[in-house]
């Protein structure tokens, strides 16, 4: 076999190796949606049952179906991260860049969680730029993904009276956004694995049970994609997380 049949045979393997690869990707795509679709239904019929909207239930019941439910609730969070992660790993194919409004983009995403801090007596403060915010280069789906996961993540950790503060700031070609809790903070000798994947802080999953230890690794990965940067800062006063995103 010359070169130029061994580079053909090489191409043709490659080629069935990638239609291949996105075979199971579509068909784990697709299971884990229908899976979600029904987590979903199962959660609000639970729901239903512990608001006593289809009658009374004993304090026995209430318990078992309490468990019942936080099962359901971890399932359906492992099930988006995998989605989630699934899209990213596949970013060259699925990454879809445009100039983004980031500044719009993040108060649409805090006012999705003010239902939930209202609730739990947590205050979110978006300190606005004084200076016009440039339009970003981004995916704007998978960037609402990382602001989503650190902002969740601040009021996860914190508790009633705490306050999450986000802010966005011009930087020389770049744009950086910080979201700082009043929280629990990353112990110090576990800070440096805190963006592996299925890592949790031993802090962290003493105060919430639910997580699969993939939203950091996530957002990692979508920030990376965009060439920027993510870092933290913690101590036992709370954590503050910076995103660096090229304007272009």
């Amino acid at each position: 076999m010359n070169t130029t049949e061994e580079f053909d045979a090489l191409k043709k393997e490659n080629e069935n190796l990638k239609n291949s690869i996105a075979v199971k990707s579509d068909l784990i795509s697709i299971s884990a949606h229908q899976l979600r679709t029904s987590l979903s239904a199962l959660k609000w019929i639970f729901r239903m049952f512990l608001d006593k909207e289809v009658g009374s239930i004993t304090s026995e019941q209430d318990g078992l179906l309490q468990k019942a439910y936080q099962s359901n609730e971890r399932m359906i969070t492992l099930v988006n991260d995998m989605l989630t992660l699934s899209h990213v790993e596949d970013s060259a194919l699925k990454f879809k860049m445009e100039e983004v409004d980031i500044l719009n983009l993040t108060e649409e995403t805090l006012f999705e969680f003010s239902g939930e801090t209202h609730k739990k007596n947590i205050e979110i403060i978006f300190i606005k730029p004084s200076e016009a915010i440039p339009l970003v280069t981004c995916d704007k789906e998978m960037v609402r993904v990382v602001l989503q996961n650190l902002i969740e993540n601040a009021i996860k950790y914190s508790v009633s009276g705490d306050k999450v503060f986000c802010s966005l700031h011009n930087k020389e070609n770049s744009l950086e956004i910080s979201i700082r809790d009043t929280g629990i903070g990353i112990p110090k000798e576990e800070q440096e694995s805190i963006f592996n994947k299925f890592f949790r802080a031993a802090n962290a999953k003493a105060k919430e049970e639910i997580g699969s230890g993939l939203g950091l690794y996530t957002v990692k990965n979508i920030v990376e994609h965009h060439k920027g940067k993510i870092w933290f800062e913690s101590s036992s006063e709370g954590t503050t997380f910076f995103v660096v995103l090229p304007i272009k």
